[in-house]
């Protein structure tokens, strides 16, 4: 599946916070990119640009591009409720990030490439479809042969409390994790205004 490849830290830096997890080099340097460092003078954006940057962070953030966002934007205005909550519960479902929340993959990138790499099974079925939408009830495990993969085990050894995302529960010893509902918008951590999208996408 195609994806953004390039630097990390700088598009965090263009957006002003980590997107990528945890950057030693974002830490050093909270400041946009540019040669003139964090002494350039920047004019105000507009509304538009505001607009277009939040819509940008959260891509980079969940890792998808430009049409797949679109197409799950499209399917959350269909749906009844607020949009822009329902945007970031259909991104919240994702195969890939429910793994990455789980604690089974240190970020969503090395989450899409366990998925990709057929380590996941989804309710006891092979799934390696990162874009996969998970329901309610739905259960996520790691398959037998995988469990002993250092970079899992490493990734669930070191892995912060589950419990702080109330929509999951994960069991170390069995591998196993279950989505449990569709997350409220104030449980979703995310720093983003998402009224934004709606906005630029109502254009």
């Amino acid at each position: 599946m195609a994806r953004y490849t390039g630097p990390k830290t700088k598009k965090s830096r263009a957006f002003g916070q980590s997107l990528f997890g945890f950057d030693k080099s974002f830490e050093k340097k909270k400041y946009p990119p540019g040669s003139h460092g964090n002494k350039r003078r920047r004019r105000q954006k507009s509304d538009y640009a505001m607009q277009l940057m939040e819509k940008q962070k959260v891509k980079y953030t969940y890792g998808i591009l430009e049409r797949q966002f679109r197409n799950t934007f499209e399917k959350a205005s269909r749906k009844g409720g607020v949009t822009g909550e329902v945007l970031l519960q259909f991104l919240e479902s994702r195969l890939d990030n429910t793994v990455f929340r789980l604690g089974i993959a240190p970020t969503r990138r090395a989450a899409r490439q366990f998925v990709n790499h057929k380590h996941i099974l989804v309710n006891g079925i092979v799934t390696n479809i990162p874009s996969c939408q998970l329901k309610p009830g739905d259960v996520v495990s790691v398959r037998n042969k995988s469990r002993a993969m250092e970079p899992i085990l490493d990734s669930i050894a070191n892995k912060s409390d589950v419990r702080k995302f109330p929509w999951l529960e994960f069991s170390a010893d069995t591998f196993e994790g279950k989505f449990l509902e569709y997350p409220t918008r104030e449980q979703i951590p995310e720093n983003v205004n998402e009224q934004l999208i709606v906005e630029l996408y109502s254009k």
